[in-house]
Formats: structure tokens, sequence, C-alpha cells
């Protein structure tokens, strides 16, 4: 398929939050003085807004809504109820327009040099057949499907076809060891696994026959199993339906099929989140929820549109992710408003034997990219690599860069723009306009974002440019009170339709109000518009990461990354708890201890400290088993930077192991300010722990 090369970046549209804005204005007689009003009206008139949001994106629904808002407490929002929705049936609204404009749903890449191009059609026509077949194994509504896939269409064929028939989705990437899996799956008791015999990763065929006949053997509750090849030379594997046969029919059914009709809060998908203790949290999203704040940010935001509109006739979106990172949902999330998606599967910097951080920027030149999204550890790599665009192809239709996972250091921000204006400069009839950042940044909690870009808002290097439309957002201090240009807790006083409906098996609600409402109980803060929260208003989110917002004379915001002991590593979430089971279970290890330290955007630094049997020395066979322990049973990228040997993990008198206050120590802190000794077990073993922290002191960024 031929790609356009006219740049977008020559002939931009008018900012889709401006004609958001003019549209409130003439139908509602609403005009504001700046983004700030906007925002705080979004945030004040939650009803108001959400219901803009509803009608401007002309959302279907054969019934109608009773309130926009039933009740606006925290946690037990429920949203626009008696209204009836379906994710993929929005998706599939777009199909005879797209495909008239000639233009695919999706366009997929991979390490091999494979590319394919899905159409609009041939999406609802591998819905559908996957969807019956699903049914005729006697999948219903909330019955739990689960996918160990990497980012290829099948994946996303899959998830519809689940939503279409109201079974309920979850997917973990292959690069997941089995006892990750497990801990995730077993949560959720599948009836169906669709899964993959192999996958291609920094060139190398990787078969995981063993970890799907090893997830067969653990989930009892698994009563059908498609099996998609991904291995040059496929395997049989007995009691599987082979994928292309499960999406093989062609007939009437298929053609007359049509997604169900569910309510707004019927679940959509289980991801997974993991704190510091216990299994992964197993959250459970709703398809309207997910539809409404999708399609917001996307557009409004994200400034992406749809693929086939005269003015952006090509727009296509790429965002680089696994299918374990909540940013692989954002990216299906642009099929919502008729984008075209274009998937990478495979390595983004090449071989271990070949490194070559040019890989994603020569797929984005060959597949007309539009918007091109990354963690901000992939722009890192690229900037310490010395990536130039002549080893990059024709870069002239890109337009915006997105970024998230973790902190985007303005060091990196810089170098991205230099890039660009580099890129841009060898493109005939291009402007030259410098690139413009969408740095966002949120969570798989609520499967959004808190903060993000605005087209027309100035940028300023490290600083994400504004709050969300709809994210009551503040940096709390210690006393709950709100501040700026300080840095703070991230909370949010306001729900939002994209929250948790409920974590799976969470009956009385106690997990998830512990996992991100204990800290602030009802009556804490103060809302958007000035006013106490009372107690009808119910607890306030606590997201778990440090924030500044800054004031009119220092506009944007600053993630500096977690406050509690959750390892970010590259945008995806791990628990400790996780970590330790892995390591601890070699019978060398007696105890261990890690803490992920981000600071200010620089490179996450994870530090493992082991405690070991009398007798063991930590030499280099003993780490590398180590680390193999954690590549086998969570995943290669929670492998830590260094392992350390310790007398002692210091813990509390309880018996629970310090992570946060050694975290803040070798962050930079004062141990006075970060622990109590006298509510420690072990306050003795303190001494080792500030030695450590002074001797890396330039990795705590003091």
């Amino acid at each position: 398929m031929e790609t356009t090369r006219t740049p977008v970046a020559a002939t931009l549209p008018v900012p889709r939050i401006r004609r958001y804005q003019e549209w409130l204005q003439a139908r509602h007689g609403l005009a504001f003085q700046d983004y700030d009003a906007l925002w705080r009206w979004s945030t004040t008139e939650l009803e108001a807004f959400w219901h803009s949001v509803w009608e401007y994106f002309a959302i279907q629904s054969p019934t109608p809504y009773t309130a926009v808002l039933e009740r606006n407490v925290m946690p037990g929002a429920r949203w626009f109820p008696g209204a009836q929705v379906n994710y993929a049936r929005q998706v599939l609204r777009h199909v005879e327009a797209a495909h008239a404009a000639g233009q695919p749903a999706l366009i997929a890449c991979n390490e091999r040099g494979q590319r394919r191009d899905i159409s609009w059609p041939e999406l609802r026509r591998q819905c559908a057949a996957l969807a019956l077949h699903l049914r005729a194994q006697g999948v219903q509504p909330g019955d739990r499907v689960a996918a160990y896939l990497p980012n290829i269409p099948e994946t996303i064929v899959a998830l519809l076809a689940c939503a279409s028939i109201g079974a309920v989705w979850s997917v973990c990437a292959p690069d997941m060891g089995t006892a990750a899996v497990l801990d995730r799956f077993r949560q959720i008791t599948p009836k169906v696994l669709i899964a993959i015999d192999g996958v291609t990763y920094g060139g190398r065929e990787h078969d995981r026959g063993a970890v799907l006949q090893e997830l067969r053997a653990q989930l009892p509750s698994v009563q059908h199993v498609v099996l998609v090849n991904g291995l040059e030379a496929p395997r049989a594997a007995p009691d599987c339906q082979p994928w292309a046969a499960a999406v093989a029919r062609d007939d009437a059914e298929v053609a007359a099929f049509e997604p169900l009709w569910l309510a707004f809060d019927h679940p959509l998908w289980i991801v997974y989140s993991s704190g510091t203790t216990g299994l992964p949290k197993p959250i459970v999203h709703g398809h309207g929820g997910m539809l409404l704040v999708k399609l917001q940010q996307a557009t409004l935001h994200c400034d992406i549109g749809c693929s086939y509109a005269p003015e952006t006739l090509g727009e296509r979106f790429h965002w680089y992710s696994s299918t374990g990172w909540v940013m692989w949902n954002a990216q299906v999330g642009g099929l919502l408003g008729g984008t075209t998606c274009v998937l990478y599967d495979g390595h983004p910097g090449g071989s271990r034997d070949n490194p070559d951080w040019s890989v994603l920027w020569r797929m984005a030149a060959e597949t007309g990219v539009t918007f091109f999204g990354a963690g901000a550890a992939f722009y890192g790599s690229c900037m310490k690599a010395g990536l130039q665009p002549t080893q990059c192809g024709d870069l002239s239709a890109i337009r915006a860069l997105g970024s998230t996972g973790s902190p985007l250091s303005a060091e990196v921000q810089q170098w991205g723009t230099d890039f660009f204006r580099q890129a841009h400069a060898a493109a005939p009839g291009h402007p030259g306009a410098d690139i413009w950042w969408c740095n966002i940044s949120g969570g798989t909690d609520f499967a959004g974002s808190f903060l993000g870009g605005n087209r027309e808002l100035p940028q300023h290097l490290g600083r994400l440019q504004c709050r969300m439309l709809g994210a009551a957002v503040q940096a709390w201090d210690d006393a709950a009170r709100p501040v700026l240009d300080a840095v703070g807790e991230l909370v949010c006083t306001q729900p939002i339709p994209s929250m948790p409906l409920y974590l799976w098996g969470d009956a009385d609600g106690a997990r998830l109000h512990a996992s991100y409402f204990a800290m602030y109980p009802p009556g804490h803060g103060r809302r958007p518009g000035g006013g106490d929260l009372g107690p009808e208003a119910g607890s306030v989110w606590r997201h778990g990461d440090w924030i500044e917002i800054g004031s009119a004379a220092h506009p944007g915001c600053v993630i500096y990354g977690r406050s509690d002991a959750t390892i970010n590593r590259h945008g995806l979430r791990m628990g400790t708890s996780e970590v330790y089971a892995a390591v601890e279970a070699l019978p060398e290890v007696l105890d261990s201890l890690v803490v992920d330290l981000e600071y200010l955007g620089r490179d996450s630094f994870m530090p493992l400290f082991v405690v070991l049997r009398s007798g063991a020395v930590l030499d280099e066979p003993l780490r590398e088993r180590v680390r193999g322990a954690i590549r086998a049973a969570l995943s290669p990228r929670f492998v830590p930077d260094e392992i350390v040997q310790v007398a002692e993990v210091p813990r509390t008198l309880s018996g629970k192991k310090q992570e946060l206050p050694i975290k803040k120590l070798l962050l930079g802190q004062p141990l006075a300010q970060v622990v109590n000794r006298d509510a420690m077990a072990n306050p003795d073993c303190l001494g080792w722990y500030v030695a450590y922290a002074e001797q890396r002191g330039h990795v705590a960024g003091s």
C-alpha cells in the first residue's frame, strides 16, 4: 500500500480542543477566557462537562440515561445509569466511512520486516467471526476471556470480539513469566484462553509452548483454547482451536452480526496494577467509562482525529507498547475515533547483537505515522545512541510526539525537538515548525491520564502542559492542603468515568478502598473551584505519585516518580512482593529488599539488596541466577540494575519491610525524616544503608 508523503504538519487542522470550545459556545453559550477557566468548569460542573462529551462525540444509546452522575462520591460514583453502549460498536461505526476514504484500520509491522494492512471491513468480519465462535463455546456476558498475546492485530480483534458479546477481556504479554501470568489469571477464572505459541523479540525466536502447557494445567476454569501462530515453524497443539479456523467464517450470520447493547457500566476488561504487598490488583473498567474517556483524551488532548476526515486524511496513530502496559489499551482506543492505528511487535532497539534505535522511526516513515508515541525511556535511549534523522527516512508526516511511562527530562525533550528540526528541515516544503510534545501521565488504575497535552498551550522543557479536562488533580502537602509550585501527593478530588468499577473478587470493596482512598477519608481537602470537600463527597483518590503543579507564573506540571514503593520500570508497574517471591525462592537467599529510584526524569535505577544464607557468596553465578529467576517469573524488564549483599533488611516492629523509607533515603532525604527508629525491629542496620546512599549520591540526585 502506497504511503502518502504530504507532510501533515504543513497543513495542521485547527486544534480539536479549539473546535470543542467553539462547539460549546455555539451549542451551550459557554465561553472561557483561557484553558485554566475551561479546566475549572470541567472539574466543578462535572455533569455539564461529561454531558457535553457525550453530545460532542455523538455517543449512541437505544435507551436514555436518567442522570449523568447519579451520585458524586468516591468510590461508588455511578455514571449515565440507563444508557446502553458497547466499546466494539463505537469502533465499528467507522467502517464504511473510513473504508470509503481508502484508510486501513490497522497497519501492523514486526521484527521480521513483515507488514500487514487490515481494512475496516476485514476488522469487522474477523471480530464477528471470533465473537460467534466464542459464543458457540458457551461464552456469555460477564464470562472472562484471558489472552497471552503480543501487540499484533489478532489481539485487537480478540478484544473487540469479546467486548461485542459482553465477555470480559484480560491480557498478559508473552514476555511475562508463568508465575506472574498465573498470579493474574487465577484470580479471574477465565473460561477461554487465547494464546500464542511463540514470539520474535530482540532478534530471537522465543518458544512459548511450555508456558502455554503450564497455563492450561494451572487454570482449570479454562474450557477452550484458541492458538495463534507466532513461530516460523508452528508446532501442533492438541485440543487447541487454530486462530485461522476460529476467524475463517464469512457467511450471512457474520455479515448480520452486531455487538450487544450493554449497560454503561458493564465490565469491559480487567487490567492489573501491583501494589507493594499481595497479589496484583485485578482492576475492572467499564464499557462506557473507557469509551468516553478515551475519546475525550485522544481527541481533545492528543489532538488525534479520524483518519477519514478531509482535513486529516491519512491520520495514523502509533504508540509503542507491550500488551502488558496500559498504553496498549490507549493505542487500541485510537480506533474509537476512526483513526488508523500502527502497531509494532518487537524490540524497539533492534537486537542484542545488532542494536538499532532507528527501527521504530523507520517504520513510522514507511507507514506515514502522524502521531508517534513511546515511553520516555525510549527517547532517552535514542539520544544516548546518537540517533540521526538521516538514519530514519522521511519523518515529515510526524506532527506530534507522545511520551509517558516515566518523567521526560528537559535534556531528552530538547534532544527530540532538535532531532525533528533537522528531520523537518530536510523535508521539501515543510514549514519547519517545532514538533509538539504531548507528554501525558496517568495510570493503569483508571486506564486514563490525569495530565497531558494541549496544542494551544506553550511548551516548557521537562514539564507536562496541563491537567486534563475532567481531572480534578491537585498536589497536597502533608496537611492535605493543595499547593502550587511545590511537590506534593497527587490526588484527584472528583470522580472520573474511567475510575475502576471494582477489583475482581473484592466483594466488600475493602481492597479498592485501601488501594486508593484510605489515605484521605471523607472530609479532606478542597474543591478545584474553592470550598471544602464535605463528608458527602466521599474519599479522595490518592494516586501514589509525587507531583508539582505550577502557578500561572510557572505553568505546567512535573511528575517526580512514585510516592510509594511500587516498581515502575518504563511505565510497567510490578509489586515488590512479586520480585521477592521469585528471588527468595532461591535456596541461597534468606531475605531481600528492592526499591525503584526515579528522580526528575533521570533513568530509573533499581538496586536489589539480598541477605544470604551462611556460607553463601554473592558471586557472578549467583547474581545471574537471581536475574534469571526474575526474568522467568516476571519479565526481563524487572531485572535489577545492581544486586548487593546486605546483613539485614530493615523491618518494622511488626515485621514489614521498610521499602519506602529506604527509597526516600536513597533519593537524598535525611534519615531522621524518613524513619522512626523506635518503630523498627532492627534499627542498627540503617547505618549501612546511609553509607550506601552517600556512595550512590549521584543516582539519588543529591
